[in-house]
């Protein structure tokens, strides 16, 4: 299995989101290492990952980060997911919640969150219907780059380096629509009531986040006790890559609130 681990500091483990892979959080990765020891890795699911978990589920990626911390010698670490991964943190901060020493949800599907009807069809038949699904990425994003990137220059190398990320780190429309279906209408409150760690949700803009409605994230705050909320400006889904340093300061503020308190 590989494990990316880099910098020094607090342990921040990374979770990937529903692509799987963690090459798509690189630029999230090199900002938070400047301040963290962050352990990233891609989901058991994708290829090259060792032996797969007698867990089913949502339980088979917690088991995951049992096996990161336990392969990497912590006992407790931050635990930072992105999106779906944010619903595989809040899987694993509630049980053991010994090991999570501060939970950070970055627009995370929220509590009840249902796939439109569309997207599951997609799901349904992911191999036949992914053309189509991509196809229609680019409008879906449009609004939040250019709200990230005010250049045309910015956007454009921004939309090349994510380009050559795909071609080195290909995605699994299949796999990417067995993880949607697994979150599609599942209830997590007996998971957020089990959370006994400080905990921050971080949103895009309601009207820049056009895959995970922001109001479902920040609904978090309701079910986990003593969470959280912050709307980082400028961005929608994806504010973690596509302003990666604004993102870091958000976590920073975040976890030096707690080392005051």
């Amino acid at each position: 299995m590989r494990i990316v681990d880099r910098g020094e500091g607090p342990a921040l483990v990374l979770v990937p989101s529903l692509q799987g892979r963690w090459e798509y959080l690189s630029r999230t990765v090199d900002v938070l290492a400047r301040s963290h020891r962050v352990i990233t890795f891609s989901l058991c699911d994708e290829r090259g990952w060792g032996q797969p978990s007698r867990n089913g589920g949502m339980d088979r990626f917690a088991d995951q980060i049992t096996d990161v911390l336990d392969d990497r010698g912590l006992s407790r670490a931050i635990l930072c997911g992105v999106s779906f991964g944010g619903r595989i943190a809040l899987r694993f901060a509630a049980a053991p919640p010994d090991r999570t020493s501060a939970l950070i949800l970055v627009s995370t599907p929220g509590p009840g969150w249902q796939l439109k009807p569309v997207h599951r069809v997609y799901a349904r038949n992911p191999l036949l219907l992914a053309p189509l699904f991509f196809a229609g990425a680019p409008a879906r994003f449009r609004p939040e780059l250019a709200a990230a990137f005010p250049y045309w220059k910015e956007r454009l190398s921004f939309s090349l380096e994510q380009l050559q990320t795909l071609m080195t780190a290909p995605l699994s429309p299949s796999r990417m629509a067995e993880r949607a279906r697994l979150i599609d209408g599942a209830d997590v409150v007996r998971d957020c009531a089990a959370v006994a760690s400080p905990t921050l949700v971080i949103t895009g803009e309601r009207d820049l986040d056009h895959v995970v409605p922001a109001d479902g994230t920040s609904a978090y705050t309701r079910v986990i006790a003593g969470a959280r909320s912050v709307t980082l400006p400028r961005s929608g889904h994806f504010g973690c890559i596509t302003r990666p340093e604004a993102f870091a300061g958000v976590v920073d503020e975040f976890l030096e609130a707690i080392r005051a308190a």
